[in-house]
């Protein structure tokens, strides 16, 4: 171990210790660094009511008299009439470029300086530093406006960002500027570099999430850039170190001139760096990485321009890189679908069963980058590769689906599923595991991922530190020594389009088996007769008369209705529609109806419900569209809740002329867009809703406008009481002739 150097403690801070590293207060540290002024002012009045205690030196006030003297007696009356009118138009984003009176009679007094503003709670904090070199717009505008063009000339994220780095030192100057990536766990690598020649390479070293802790991740994606002039600065402390008006510190997370952890400083002071400045990759709210700049052979301050400029390209850079990854993302999806789609066409056309000629396809295993299968159909597991036992696979995707689940689920790190696992030997690192109900389901296994990680330190030196106690103290030099480790037991990582793979070559698969059917229309009737009820419910509260006839034309179609008890007094009732007819149209509309009913079952409103579904069908059932039509009835208190989507409305009978019960339609199911907006009312007793399929009213050289107008007429002010089962016939006979689509009616009185 090393002797710690002197760092001096801002006053949030106790004494230097990895082991409380993750719990320090860096957003209130009550201390700035010395390069600049800091004054938290009342934003109306612009009394101060902490400021630095380096404010004499700079602006010539006593810190005994700082706090309620006005913001004009630091930075004069005309810097402060500007920085007042931008804090009541609320204009933080641009710093103010001002050069200070001779009346300031500290070293700022007759400099230009830069003024960067924004709030704290219910304070205006006032930042102010010297530009650093002479201002040089052109340096902020030519130079970002020349890297951007050149960053933008890159094709892959890696190319991107190594021209980052190159762009970044150019602008600041400092002697080794590095891009920093993330992986899921907040281990970092460094995937891209710009050093001067004399300094070792930090390229493709791995440093462990604990470097970086949660709460500077999150002060990284607020404020973008922090600089550290000189490791070695005595911080300044703010005086009051509690705000009079809150008793509570001033929060510095927006600050540019923040006095930052010991801990980071010793770390930065044990690799020989003497100057430092990050600058944050944020993709989608999130950190994806950081612009880490080091300095070496002394303090080091770019300008402001330049700041703002390497900031600048940092925003850019995390757009693009966002770009690079989704259009990497895209480049793996088309690939992938690709693949999919010669196996498909491969099991198609076999004259083998559909499963056997999935597993025995060439490239099944390359779809998924996995080196083994194994299937459960029908009580039956099959497999291919290399697989672990097959109790082993069932644990797994017990695991993965869970008891009831039946989607999709993966991990690369299989042994951690459940405890049962640990006593395989051999064991596949990762699975994928797609599912039909509990007992049918596709698992594609890969091996361990065997990786060599060059860690910038040990990762283990915090855990050493607790186990071994207070009295062994680790030094963050330690961390700059490469360490190898052999990271064991996982598998490369899934990405999302082998996830949406498997649920695409599920859907088609399951459309192949059958389309394999050696009776398809029978098996299709069969499905269609197991889905639609034979008979209508007998509840209390509600009178139920059902219809369904097919079409002239076509044996199958797509209609289908359904009820189902929710909770307290509640019953739903649901009538829809897929587009289509025969063999297609049947194994949708069984998918969609189950679907429709799971999602209802557990409690979730008609509305959403009909959202959800969409989402399904976009997802899962290709072109296929449908509309549907969702009423839940309260027997207890007669409330109607209603959503459709694209459905054909209800007719309200009811004794109350006034009732305006029709609900908004959201757009057909399967087009993945839309938001229900459901309706709710309560209706008298005796009103009678009639739900209905669009093959009611859709005949073949007739006025649709027309067909509702009758069907209108002859349900008048509805069913006589005891004459609902008849008044449905009369319904059926409203519109004359034979249309091209099956047709369902349901009749609801409620009393």
């Amino acid at each position: 171990m090393v002797d710690s150097p002197d760092v001096r403690h801002t006053p949030a801070y106790g004494a230097v210790d990895l082991q409380n590293c993750e719990d320090e207060p860096i957003h209130i540290p009550g201390a700035v660094q010395p390069h600049g002024v800091l004054l938290a002012v009342d934003p109306g009045t612009l009394e101060v009511a902490i400021a630095s205690a380096n404010c004499e030196a700079m602006t010539g006030v006593a810190l005994a008299e700082a706090v309620g003297s006005p913001l004009s007696a630091f930075i004069g009356d005309d810097a402060a009439a500007e920085v007042h009118r931008r804090a009541a138009d609320q204009t933080f984003r641009e710093p103010l470029i001002v050069r200070l009176p001779a009346s300031v009679t500290g070293t700022l007094g007759g400099e230009e300086v830069d003024i960067s503003l924004h709030t704290s709670g219910h304070r205006l904090v006032v930042e102010i530093e010297t530009l650093g070199r002479p201002r040089s717009v052109m340096l902020s505008y030519q130079s970002a406006r020349g890297a951007m063009g050149r960053l933008a000339d890159e094709t892959t994220t890696l190319g991107l960002a190594t021209r980052l780095a190159h762009e970044v030192a150019a602008l600041t100057e400092f002697d080794r500027v590095m891009v920093y990536r993330f992986d899921r766990d907040w281990n970092g690598e460094v995937i891209a570099e710009e050093r001067r020649e004399d300094l070792n390479p930090f390229l493709g070293l791995h440093y462990p999430a604990a470097d970086i802790p949660a709460q500077a991740r999150r002060l990284y994606t607020v404020n973008w850039t922090r600089l550290i002039a000189d490791v070695d600065y005595a911080p300044v402390p703010l005086q009051p170190v509690l705000d009079p008006g809150t008793g509570a510190p001033l929060d510095l997370s927006l600050s540019t001139l923040r006095s930052v952890s010991p801990i980071h400083l010793e770390y930065l002071h044990n690799m020989g760096v003497t100057a430092s400045m990050s600058i944050s990759l944020v993709i989608d709210g999130e950190l994806w990485g950081l612009i880490a700049c080091h300095h070496y052979s002394g303090p080091h301050r770019p300008s402001q321009d330049a700041r703002a400029a390497a900031e600048f390209l940092g925003q850019v850079a995390s757009q693009q890189i966002a770009e690079r990854l989704r259009s990497d993302a895209r480049e793996e999806d088309l690939l992938t679908r690709s693949m999919l789609g010669r196996v498909v066409g491969r099991v198609a056309a076999s004259s083998a069963s559909a499963l056997d000629a999935l597993l025995d396809d060439p490239e099944i295993m390359d779809l998924m980058g996995a080196t083994g299968i194994s299937m459960r159909y029908d009580g039956i597991i099959r497999s291919v590769g290399d697989v672990p036992p097959p109790e082993a696979a069932a644990y797994v995707a017990h695991a993965l689906l869970g008891p009831e689940d039946g989607s999709l689920g993966f991990s690369d790190h299989v042994s951690e599923l459940d405890e049962r696992l640990a006593s395989y030997r051999g064991l596949p690192a990762g699975a994928l595991v797609i599912g039909t109900l509990p007992d049918r389901w596709m698992i594609w296994f890969r091996p361990e991922l065997e990786q060599t990680v060059d860690w910038g330190g040990d990762p283990r030196n915090k855990h050493l530190a607790t186990t071994e106690g207070p009295a062994v103290r680790l030094s963050p030099r330690k961390s700059f020594d490469k360490w190898r480790e052999i990271v064991r037991g996982r598998s490369r990582p899934w990405q999302p389009e082998h996830g949406r793979a498997a649920q695409q070559l599920r859907s088609q698969v399951n459309g192949l088996l059958l389309k394999r059917s050696r009776d398809q229309i029978e098996v299709a009737e069969s499905l269609q007769r197991s889905v639609l009820l034979d008979g209508t419910p007998d509840l209390d509260g509600v009178d139920v008369a059902v219809r369904y006839t097919t079409a002239e034309s076509y044996q199958l179609g797509g209609d289908w209705w359904d009820w189902l008890e929710l909770d307290g007094d509640r019953v739903a009732f649901v009538i829809g529609d897929v587009a289509g007819h025969g063999v297609s149209a049947v194994a949708a509309m069984t998918q969609v109806r189950a679907a429709l009913r799971a999602y209802l079952f557990a409690g979730t409103p008609p509305g959403a419900s009909l959202d959800q579904l969409d989402l399904f069908m976009a997802e899962l059932l290709g072109d296929q569209i449908a509309s549907a039509l969702v009423v839940t009835i309260n027997r207890a208190t007669r409330e109607l809740e209603m959503a459709s989507a694209g459905h054909p409305p209800p007719l309200v009978l009811s004794s109350d002329p006034t009732l305006s019960a029709q609900p908004t339609a959201r757009p057909v199911l399967g087009l993945g867009a839309g938001k229900a907006t459901p309706s709710r009312v309560t209706v008298p007793s005796g009103t009678t809703l009639l739900l209905y399929t669009d093959g009611l009213v859709e005949r073949r050289g007739t006025d649709l406008f027309d067909n509702l107008r009758m069907l209108a007429d002859v349900a008048g002010s509805g069913p006589s009481q005891g004459d609902l089962e008849h008044w449905v016939d009369r319904i059926l006979d409203a519109v004359p002739g034979q249309g091209d689509d099956d047709t369902t009616v349901l009749a609801l009185t409620v009393h």
